[in-house]
């Protein structure tokens, strides 16, 4: 990583927790609420998506939806998935908040996620860490892809050398699209072709930065 690193930014799931069962109840509990939803939703399924667009995530575990109940279905999940995080949250990596402590002390911290507006403070909430983030920023705010939102973050709070720690080439790209420094945290949900630096566990930081 560059010497002169001065800020971090993370992605949520799977790289800072892990909520694939409070998102997939969500989903149940929305399947419940229609008629025409008739396939099993699983961890695995929801864990196969997380970190994609909302219009992708639906796309791939409903093709058979219509365009109208694709998005009728999409809008009750958010709704449930939103109660459903705020009431049970996820599970946060090992020395979750230990390791953000020792970060903040040197980099200012953020997060861009592709979630929906609210998921990012059901988590700082749920895990007490929001002292230890200055700002971040999600797909549900203004509907932009990841990079976008990554480069938001980077103008509006003027960082001069950041890096971005995500689990999957959705994170990849949007590090890519920035120009800035990749952390591939390995233990997530996805794959990547390369990163600048490869962490095995949240804690690894510690020890890289």
């Amino acid at each position: 990583m560059p010497p002169e690193l001065d800020s971090l930014i993370f992605d949520l799931d799977g790289t800072l927790w892990d909520a694939s069962a409070t998102v997939t109840a969500g989903f149940r509990q929305a399947r419940q609420r229609v008629s025409y939803v008739h396939s099993d939703i699983t961890e695995a399924a929801v864990q196969a998506v997380t970190g994609q667009p909302y219009p992708v995530v639906y796309e791939r575990l409903f093709p058979e939806l219509t365009t109208e109940q694709r998005e009728e279905f999409r809008q009750i999940c958010a709704q449930e998935e939103l109660l459903s995080a705020r009431r049970q949250g996820g599970q946060p990596y090992p020395e979750l908040r230990a390791t953000l402590e020792y970060l903040a002390g040197k980099y200012r911290l953020f997060i861009v996620s592709n979630c929906q507006t609210g998921y990012i403070e059901a988590f700082l909430a749920h895990t007490q860490t929001g002292r230890f983030f200055e700002g971040h920023l999600c797909f549900g705010t203004l509907h932009q892809p990841k990079a976008d939102n990554v480069r938001s973050i980077i103008r509006h709070f003027g960082l001069r050398a950041p890096a971005y720690v995500g689990d999957t080439e959705g994170d990849y790209l949007a590090a890519r699209a920035n120009g800035i420094g990749f952390i591939f945290a390995a233990y997530g949900f996805g794959e990547v072709p390369e990163y600048d630096a490869r962490i095995e566990q949240l804690s690894d930081l510690q020890e890289l930065v």
